[in-house]
């Protein structure tokens, strides 16, 4: 490919925050993978919202890939670039098994098997960037974890992107597709309500707080993550579809960078940013069931072929509440007019990841 051909796009889970997000993304930038933007099509379960001011043409699909037909009629207009991020979260795949595989595993075949029945009589070869998860390791962790570390999940929703990674992998080694799978942090702080991921109380303990809500803290304050803003998890993703396969050399699935930080430097990022009073909102309520699960997620990554291929991700767990108080609060915190935040003009973040 050429640096001046437009390229099209497709997203999968394109109503989920980090659909949307890249999906703004695109469109602002007008430009994938260093090519312009053709066109942006749209899929989820769920009626996809179209970024706005769009300078392209935006197609809209509510598609359920693990129906009959669903990945063929999104892809009907072959798409250059997919980015599948449709999934089931991993509290949902963990209470829900045969949901958890269905959408996690057979959706993710079914996308890939499309697109190898429609390019056998063609030279359409997309590439795929998969959405994955740092759920995909399992303990015991080294204090860093690194990049050739085994892949022993505690999870079935971890088990699903393993094999989903697998599939990509085949898949692009017999040049069905040009593939590589992305294995994302916690994202924190996710905007909205809480979903049903276990990992979901990481970012409830610094949001609820920031607009004057009081939130529940399950775990011990010892206890350490690996994190990145959903700012920086788009860029990434974004960045993913730059990558090329002799970058990659046959080893198709990368860990992003992430912020490591403790649940007592979360906090302590909160109180710089917002201050005492949103701090004592935080109420620690022990819950077994969460804790056994949140100390077998490692605490920190090497992510060194990542951030060689130019992978970065924000500098610090106070950079990420300052991110999240800039994209999705107006930058300001109105629940507490004398926060810190407050008093620094036109600060957004103390670092803007590039990708």
């Amino acid at each position: 490919m050429t640096s001046s051909k437009p390229l099209t796009v497709l997203i999968t889970g394109a109503s989920g925050m980090l659909g949307r997000k890249l999906g703004d993304l695109l469109v602002q930038r007008g430009e994938v993978a260093g090519h312009p933007l053709a066109g942006l099509q749209l899929a989820d379960v769920f009626q996809p919202t179209p970024p706005k001011d769009a300078a392209v043409e935006v197609g809209l699909h509510v598609a359920d890939l693990t129906t009959a037909g669903a990945a063929e009629r999104i892809l009907s207009m072959r798409p250059d670039v997919v980015f599948h991020l449709a999934a089931t979260v991993s509290g949902e795949a963990e209470a829900d098994l045969e949901k958890g595989y269905a959408v996690n595993l057979d959706g993710t075949r079914a996308l890939l098997e499309a697109i190898r029945k429609q390019g056998a009589s063609s030279t359409w070869r997309p590439k795929v960037v998969l959405a994955s998860s740092l759920g995909v390791y399992g303990g015991p962790y080294p204090p860093i974890v690194p990049d050739d570390f085994h892949l022993t999940p505690h999870s079935s929703y971890g088990t699903q992107k393993v094999m989903g990674e697998m599939l990509v992998n085949d898949y692009a080694r017999r040049g069905i597709i040009e593939g590589i799978s992305l294995r994302l942090p916690t994202i924190c702080i996710r905007p909205g309500s809480p979903n049903r991921a276990i990992s979901g109380f990481f970012s409830n303990i610094l949001r609820e707080p920031l607009i004057g809500q009081p939130a529940v803290l399950p775990v011990e304050e010892q206890v350490r993550h690996c994190f990145a803003s959903p700012r920086a998890a788009v860029l990434a993703l974004a960045h993913a579809a730059s990558i090329t396969p002799e970058q990659l050399a046959g080893r198709t699935a990368l860990m992003m960078p992430a912020v490591s930080a403790s649940i007592g430097e979360q906090i302590e990022a909160l109180r710089a940013v917002a201050g005492d009073a949103a701090v004592a909102l935080i109420r620690h309520e022990p819950d077994d069931s969460v804790s056994r699960i949140a100390v077998g997620w490692p605490g920190a990554f090497e992510s060194k072929r990542a951030r060689g291929l130019g992978f970065t991700v924000d500098a610090s767990i106070e950079a990420i509440v300052r991110t999240h108080v800039a994209d999705e609060l107006g930058g300001r915190l109105e629940a507490w007019p004398d926060a810190p935040i407050n008093h620094e003009s036109n600060h957004e973040s103390n670092h803007e990841p590039t990708a």
